[in-house]
């Protein structure tokens, strides 16, 4: 292979060069730093590392504290963000960016944990209150509006009762919790880009 042929595969795989404005703010929800890069409540991160790696971009740009990327999805420009505020203050990164880029609620996608669900378990929704996730409070808070559309992510639900809710999010998954994971995070990128595209329903129709 030439060097000019190597050259030509390397930009075929790249992401597109996103032009015009941005249409979608699409956000995967989780904490900083290594120690939490592989518990439940990063599974918002996980997915869009993923989807990064799916699509051949990098979520590595510093601004609006968070890590983004500015890319092409579905024919759509699109910025990916994993805020870096730490889950509780996940709305002002945002916020910031929803107001920058003049986004409106309905075209800012949220993937998040959610312990209703077992791992491997996903489900669509086009708004909706925050359900206790206190990220997702905060981005409501920020936005001053719960019309936005999100994908839960099954994470499982506490082993008992009495056990600290912010240690059960905190935890790994076991090896059995993580194969029942592997197909539902595809099956969330596939679902994001049905709904960058404008077909929500049918991504709700699939996977709900």
């Amino acid at each position: 292979m030439s060097l000019e042929e190597l050259f030509a595969k390397i930009k075929a795989q790249r992401a597109p060069e996103p032009t015009g404005p941005v249409e979608w703010l699409i956000v995967g929800l989780g904490n900083p730093g290594k120690e939490y890069a592989a518990t439940r409540h990063n599974i918002g991160f996980i997915t869009l590392d993923r989807l990064a790696q799916q699509e051949h971009f990098d979520i590595k740009k510093i601004k609006f504290k968070s890590l983004v990327c500015d890319t092409v999805l579905a024919g759509k420009r699109c910025m990916m963000m994993k805020p870096s505020t730490f889950m509780n203050n996940s709305g002002e990164a945002v916020g910031e960016c929803a107001r920058f880029y003049k986004i409106p609620p309905e075209h800012i996608l949220v993937i998040y944990d959610d312990i209703n669900f077992d791992p491997g378990v996903m489900r669509i929704r086009k708004k909706g209150s925050d359900g206790g996730h206190n990220g997702m409070k905060s981005i409501i808070y920020h936005l001053n509006s719960n019309a936005f559309p999100r994908i839960r992510m099954g994470v499982g639900a506490k082993p008992h009762p009495e056990y600290d809710l912010a240690d059960w999010v905190l935890s790994g998954f076991s090896e059995s919790e993580k194969k029942a994971l592997e197909p539902a995070i595809d099956n969330a990128c596939d679902a994001i880009r049905q709904i960058v595209a404008g077909e929500i329903d049918t991504a709700m129709n699939r996977y709900n």
